[in-house]
């Protein structure tokens, strides 16, 4: 009969699970085990070619910036660049000694500090002044260029006649109307409607200063019957404003034709300038 018993093995005293394990202090190449780092140790890689030159790009243009802010804010409070010299230029009425004496309060202000509304700041109580601009010549120049406000008209006010320009700007006075070549408009006596004397100024500031120089007066009905009058008696019926830049090169060409002594003109009249008439 057959033996169903399987075969065993004598324990001797061992264990019946058998186990085996690792340890770090049998470990070693002879044993075919992979050496691991000490505790606390990373290992380092080399950068990146991008990445550094990025980097050095970055470092080189936060210097640079730090280097232009700060020439800028030497330029802006160096006393170097203080102004010790105002030119002035394209003053008439005005003397270059007045705009300077407005323009006092700069002297010692550093270049860079000023402009060009804070000149006009200043130079605002001189009416003559319509516009203005500068320009700093380091180390220490500010060169000022003034347009001044164009008179176009003496407005008889009583006894004294006011010199206005398009705008009604009183620019001085005289009680010597035939010292100034320029047109009288006379209120007779009372306050011009502003609606008039506004049509009369927009008419002469459109003439040339040769045309502007031979008008005696103006005056205007309404703001539709503006007339002026030359210094030799004749008649300018002009109408109203509009069209006035083609009015005023009309009216120049006929007063430039020869005169004719046995037909004299008394009256020119551009209030329609395709077809101007003189009679």
């Amino acid at each position: 009969m057959a033996n169903s018993r399987r075969p065993g093995y004598p324990s001797r005293g061992l264990p019946d699970v058998i186990s085996a394990s690792k340890t770090d202090s049998g470990a070693g190449p002879a044993g075919g085990a992979t050496p691991e780092p000490p505790p606390g140790k990373v290992l380092s890689f080399p950068e990146p070619k991008a990445k550094r030159r990025r980097r050095i790009v970055l470092s080189m243009a936060a210097v640079i910036a730090v280097l232009l802010a700060a020439i800028v804010a030497a330029a802006v409070y160096s006393p170097w660049l203080a102004v010790r010299t105002v030119t002035v230029e394209g003053t008439r009425m005005l003397t270059p000694e007045q705009v300077k004496a407005a323009l006092a309060p700069l002297q010692g202000k550093p270049l860079p500090q000023i402009s060009d509304e804070q000149v006009t700041g200043l130079l605002q109580p001189l009416v003559q002044v319509k516009a203005v601009t500068t320009q700093a010549r380091p180390p220490s120049t500010l060169q000022v260029k003034i347009t001044e406000r164009v008179p176009v008209a003496l407005l008889k006010q009583g006894e004294a006649f006011q010199l206005v320009d398009v705008d009604g700007v009183q620019l001085g006075t005289t009680t010597d109307p035939d010292s100034v070549k320029l047109p009288v408009i006379d209120s007779g006596g009372g306050a011009l409607p502003k609606e008039l004397f506004h049509a009369v100024t927009a008419v002469l500031g459109a003439l040339p200063p040769d045309v502007l120089a031979r008008l005696s007066d103006a005056s205007a009905k309404s703001v539709d019957a503006v007339e002026l009058k030359l210094v030799d008696g004749q008649t300018i019926v002009w109408g109203n404003a509009g069209e006035k830049e083609l009015k005023a090169k009309v009216l120049a060409a006929l007063l430039k034709a020869p005169a004719d002594p046995k037909n004299p003109v008394r009256v020119y009249d551009v209030s329609v300038p395709r077809h101007p008439v003189t009679r």
